[in-house]
């Protein structure tokens, strides 16, 4: 009898952790760290492909040595910072990563401006190989950040919603910060265009 109990209280206590969404929060939360993992690569792949290309626009801009020292010194920040699991579940940590990230990006940004004044640099075969490669790594982040705000979406909607936000609560699954714009407020306002000039 006592068997019995102990076997019926398990299927009720299994049915429940079932039916309360218990195990869906198990699923969301490793769909979100295989999600975050592949974000973790494509800027990991980028990190990779800068040295390369700063060194072979130092071989034909080298009094450009500010804006290579701004992307040397942006790729060690965003190399240097550690992205653990716990970076999921930090806002502000969260925010850190991204900001690092977008620094990163912003140098590499004037990089590839100021490649636009070397001809030679541009028709070099290892620059364009270079270049293409890195625009196809940053078209990998955009799709793997997308897939991860995506994946994030689903988790936080189950951690709100009702019956499931109150197992939520239980378990302490909080909601997950997900990417933001950098300068939300900048691109709220529409940019003044002035042909007279």
């Amino acid at each position: 009898m006592k068997n019995w109990m102990r076997w019926s209280t398990m299927l009720i206590l299994a049915w429940t952790l079932t039916a309360c969404g218990y195990n869906e929060f198990q699923t969301k939360d490793e769909a979100i760290k295989a999600a975050w993992s592949e974000v973790v690569n494509q800027y990991q792949r980028r990190a990779d492909l800068i040295p390369n290309l700063v060194n072979t626009v130092k071989g034909y801009a080298s009094h450009e040595r500010e804006t290579l020292e701004a992307v040397t010194k942006a790729r060690a920040a965003a190399t240097s910072f550690q992205i653990t699991p716990e970076v999921l579940n930090n806002p502000e940590a969260f925010q850190k990563f991204q900001q690092v990230q977008g620094e990163l990006s912003s140098a590499l940004s004037r990089l590839m401006a100021v490649s636009e004044n070397y001809p030679q640099l541009k028709a070099d075969t290892s620059f364009r190989d270079l270049q293409s490669q890195l625009e196809g790594t940053e078209n990998r982040i955009t799709v793997a950040r997308q897939r991860y705000i995506q994946t994030v979406q689903e988790y936080n909607v189950l951690a709100r919603r009702f019956p499931t936000n109150l197992t939520a609560m239980m378990f302490g699954y909080d909601v997950k910060p997900n990417f933001t714009v950098a300068n939300e407020k900048a691109i709220s306002n529409a940019p003044t265009v002035d042909f007279g000039k």
